[in-house]
């Protein structure tokens, strides 16, 4: 029930598109033949394009968003907590999508302000959300530590990535420095930490502990994901499609902590987990020694 309801959720949002087009076509004969559409940080227009070319640029942004957002979506066969914030979020998303629209008309039309600095510090918020939704999720059990063996510890980070997260940061540091103080300013930190926190992630990489329980992922002192050895079924070296993303990646049953295009695939009893690495001969080889001491212990 869960995953039917979830699919019809998904295909819903398409509706976006008819009505950015009704949003329009209720005021066309209103709107001006040539539309302030591009606003200073004031909130002063200093950018124009007819009436027809602005319906057709909220068109064409509308059906990126959910081409980009509902493909991923429609991959989940069995949605958890963080498909569920990720479809709500896209909610969200068309709904500022909506409202930022309706600021641009009224401007034309009737004259009023625009303000777009609540909506988008909404969704950066949101944003957040998700991102802890997904650090949270999946997680499982915490494996037991009493008489422990480490029998291996791997680091899979990416110095290129933090860097390119970190320049990124200095430049949205830049663009807040040289805006007038403003609620604006207030918004646009928030995506300026949400780089930083990206830079710190990729710099210090997923840590993989391989112990005689299983599999513990972290990232900067956080646990990520718990895996009993009970429940790898199966594993395999495997290529990661850059198209899926760096980072934590997956919703649903699948679930990947990669930062490049090499790792092993695990098979679990109820998903799978892609663990990124540049040398996935490691990963199998640590996989192989925890299952090779588990099963002396059965013998014994």
């Amino acid at each position: 029930m869960d995953s039917k309801l979830y699919r019809v959720m998904t295909a819903l949002l398409w509706f976006a598109l008819p009505l950015t087009g009704l949003q329009y076509w209720s005021v066309w004969e209103q709107l001006p033949a040539r539309m302030a559409t591009h606003f200073a940080a004031s909130g002063q227009p200093n950018g124009w394009m007819t009436r027809e070319t602005s319906l057709i640029l909220s068109l064409v942004v509308t059906v990126l968003v959910l081409v980009a957002l509902t493909w991923a979506l429609t991959r989940v066969r069995k949605p958890d907590v963080l498909a569920w914030s990720l479809l709500a979020m896209l909610y969200l998303v068309i709904g500022v999508l909506f409202s930022i629209n309706l600021a641009v008309l009224n401007y034309n039309i009737y004259g009023r302000p625009l303000n777009v600095v609540p909506a988008l510090a909404v969704v950066f918020v949101a944003a957040f959300a998700v991102a802890a939704v997904a650090l949270a999720s999946k997680r499982g059990a915490e494996l037991p530590r009493h008489v422990e063996v480490v029998e291996a510890e791997e680091v899979h980070g990416s110095p290129l990535w933090a860097a390119l997260f970190g320049v990124l940061t200095a430049v949205e540091l830049g663009v807040i420095a040289v805006i007038p103080p403003s609620g604006l300013r207030w918004a646009m930190t928030l995506p300026a930490l949400l780089l930083l926190g990206a830079a710190a992630l990729a710099w210090s990489g997923f840590h993989y502990r391989f112990t005689g329980h299983g599999v513990e992922i972290s990232t900067l002192g956080f646990r990520l994901r718990s895996i009993p050895l009970q429940n790898i079924k199966a594993y395999a070296v495997a290529p990661w499609n850059p198209m899926g993303g760096y980072g934590i990646r997956g919703i649903g049953e699948r679930r990947a902590y990669v930062w490049g295009n090499t790792g092993v695939r695990i098979m679990l009893s109820d998903g799978e987990v892609f663990l990124g690495h540049r040398e996935p001969d490691r990963i199998m080889n640590d996989l192989n020694s925890i299952r090779k001491a588990q099963k002396a212990r059965e013998n014994t």
